[in-house]
């Protein structure tokens, strides 16, 4: 006798075939965890994460990563397993093309009714998604009982809500955007010299050039931001550090260069100092 297909596993292979990547959840709404080969990311990561590696796995390994719209692997043996012992069905929706703006209570609601454009809207346990076409960074508590969930996160399936679906619109990109910190520089030294404030060995436009310079590499950064912005101002002190034309606001453009990329007023600060102490200024 066949044995039906479980429930979410039908709900899954329903979404897989309109294009949405699915995975199982278990008790606690929170994907499976990963085998022991993949334990701690040991494998390096699937390759659609962004973290390089082979992995290969085969299980319901690192949450959002595993989202698949492959019917074989939707029902293989491995995931078979995890569809018995599932409580409902995980998306991914940035995989879709989605993003999903998750309102976890009332006064959420409130706000985005007066605050976003209408959408294709899903009630959830304690609120709603309201589910946008297109896809963005994810982020978590972007205001009070709002998430964010899109690139490189889940979401749970509860049905196919009500409403036209709209397009992404800023006001949600802007959601996702994180401010950088005010600049501090009260514990910053900038170095002093003979020079009065003007750079004696060339006219100010090579000043001008090299902050502009040191700017665009800290903000083109795409990885090593730490190791980039150390560099950074060590190129400019080993250059201006001794001739006195560097001023506070040299130094807060290139601070805030760095906290744009998401280094702290702290990670600028020691920065700055371990480039002043290499040099022995």
């Amino acid at each position: 006798m066949t044995q039906p297909t479980p429930y979410p596993q039908h709900t899954a292979l329903s979404l897989a075939a309109s294009g949405v990547p699915v995975l199982p959840l278990r008790r606690g709404k929170v994907p499976f965890g990963n085998c022991t080969t993949c334990a701690n990311n040991a494998c390096g990561g699937r390759p659609n994460m962004r973290v390089p590696g082979p992995c290969r796995c085969p299980g319901v390994c690192h949450a959002w990563a595993a989202a698949t719209t492959e019917p074989a692997v939707i029902v293989s043996p491995t995931w078979a397993a995890a569809w018995r012992r599932a409580v409902c069905v995980g998306y991914h929706p940035g995989g879709a093309d989605l993003t999903v703006v998750d309102l976890d209570d009332a006064d959420a609601i409130a706000w985005a009714r007066t605050a976003l454009p209408a959408t294709r809207t899903v009630p959830t346990t304690r609120g709603q998604h309201w589910i946008y076409r297109g896809a963005m960074t994810s982020r978590n508590a972007v205001r009070s009982g709002v998430d964010i969930k899109s690139t490189m996160a889940y979401a749970r399936y509860l049905g196919p809500g009500t409403g036209a679906m709209a397009d992404l619109p800023g006001a949600v990109r802007a959601l996702a955007v994180k401010e950088p910190s005010p600049v501090r520089l009260a514990t910053v030294a900038v170095p002093v010299g003979a020079g009065g404030g003007e750079c004696p060995h060339r006219r100010p436009a090579y000043l001008e050039r090299g902050i502009a310079m040191a700017v665009q590499r800290i903000t083109g950064a795409g990885n090593a931001i730490h190791a980039t912005v150390y560099g950074a101002f060590l190129a400019v002190l080993s250059t201006h550090g001794r001739c006195g034309c560097l001023t506070d606001a040299h130094v807060a453009r290139l601070f805030t260069a760095a906290q744009s990329k998401g280094e702290t007023a702290r990670h600028c600060t020691d920065a700055w100092t371990n480039a002043r102490t290499t040099l022995g200024l």
